[in-house]
Parts: structure tokens; C-alpha cells; sequence
């Protein structure tokens, strides 16, 4: 084995496939983080549709969780990368075809996460809350939505972690990520263990650091034992 490779390419892998920072229109955490913070705004809208009364709210948003959550990713990134230009008849950028897929397909998951935030809320506190006059929208602002979150922590940050790995698949359609940066050094070079090994390092590096940060923070916002 000879790691020379990943030194001689370390500015090109990092800085370019997982920073984004570099000739290509690329980058791991380019693609990671707007998707999860568009996706998690795209997931409470429809986790709270799907909780609406109105069917003709709550239907399309059940629909649309169990469509997208029945499908690969991806296939939904096949679709935006073949479809859209064939019926609009302009080509879309690799960045914008991999950014709208992932925030579209990871609001589903994150829908579902929402939904079961706010619905294991305890009921009593529910009907003490609007014993008090409160609004339907102060309720969620105030009681609902504050106890939910804390609830949801864990399941967020494992679709997180599962949408920061998947940002891998964008290199099908020539998105320069992480792994695809290794693809062409390696394609160059021909040390895929090397490099694969070292890529695999790093995806685990920042999955077992969120991991770490979100343990932190659950037990910091856990109610103290009296």
C-alpha cells in the first residue's frame, strides 16, 4: 500500500470533493447542508399537513411521504437529471439536478420524523394548553413544537447522517462530491484502496462526530433529575 497518494491529492479530495472549493461546481458539504436544512423547512411543512385535518391537506401530503419513501434515491435523481430537460429542453446543472433531488426525496423521510415529534407529545399537555385559550398556532409555537423537537433529535441527526453518506450517489450524474474526487485521482493514479479507504475515513469522521455533538446536546436539553 502506498498513501502517498492521498498527501499528493489531499487539496484535490478535500477542498474540492468535500468542501466544494475548488474548478469543479462541486463539494460533499456544499450538497449535504443546504439539503438538510431546505429539506428539514420541506419536512415540517408536510409532517404538518399530514397531521391537518382537512383531507384535501392531509391527503396530497400522506401521498407524497409514501411516494417518495417507496422509491430509490436514486431514481429521483435519474428523473430531475433526464426528464426535466427533456420536457423544459434546457440541460440543468449537476449541482442544481443533486441539490432538488436530495431536499424533495429527504423531505419525506423528514415529514415522518415531524409527525411522530409532534405526536408523541403527551395529550395532557395538549388540552391543559388550550384550557389556557390558547391558539392552534401558539399551541404548536409554545407547547407542541418545542417538546417535539427534542424528541425528534435522534431520529434528525440519523437521516442526517444517511443524507451526508448519500450525497455520494450525486457523482452518478458527474456532481464532483467526496467520492467522486477519488474517482478521478483514482482513475489517474489506480489506488482505489488507498483512496477509497481514505474517503471511507472521512465520511466516518463527521458521521461519528455528529453523532458525538447530537449526544451533547440531547442530554443538555433532557430535563435534570430532581
Amino acid at each position: 500500500m502506498d498513501f502517498q497518494v492521498i498527501f499528493n491529492n489531499f487539496r484535490f479530495l478535500i477542498l474540492q470533493g468535500f468542501f466544494g472549493f475548488g474548478t469543479f461546481a462541486g463539494g460533499t458539504l456544499r450538497l449535504a447542508l443546504p439539503a438538510i436544512v431546505l429539506g428539514f423547512i420541506l419536512g415540517t411543512f408536510i409532517g404538518l399537513a399530514r397531521l391537518a385535518r382537512s383531507r384535501w391537506i392531509h391527503w396530497p401530503a400522506r401521498i407524497y411521504v409514501e411516494f417518495f419513501r417507496g422509491v430509490p434515491l436514486v431514481m429521483v435523481i435519474f428523473w430531475f437529471w433526464f426528464i426535466i430537460p427533456a420536457l423544459t429542453g434546457k440541460s440543468l446543472p449537476e449541482y442544481a439536478v443533486a441539490l432538488t433531488a436530495f431536499v424533495i426525496f429527504e423531505a419525506a423521510y423528514l415529514a415522518e420524523i415531524v409527525r411522530a415529534g409532534i405526536q408523541s407529545v403527551p395529550r395532557g399537555q395538549i388540552e391543559a394548553a388550550t384550557a389556557t385559550g390558547l391558539s392552534r398556532a401558539q399551541l404548536m409555537r409554545h407547547v407542541v413544537l418545542p417538546q417535539a423537537l427534542r424528541n425528534m433529535i435522534p431520529a434528525l441527526v440519523t437521516q442526517f447522517i444517511v443524507l451526508l453518506k448519500d450525497t455520494s450517489l450525486a457523482s452518478i450524474i458527474g456532481y464532483v462530491d467526496l467520492t467522486k474526487a477519488a474517482q478521478i485521482v483514482n482513475n489517474r493514479e489506480i489506488r482505489p484502496f488507498e483512496l477509497y479507504l481514505f474517503i471511507a475515513l472521512i465520511y466516518w469522521l463527521c458521521s461519528y462526530s455528529m453523532s458525538r455533538y447530537t449526544r451533547r446536546w440531547e442530554n443538555r436539553l433532557s430535563p435534570s433529575p430532581s
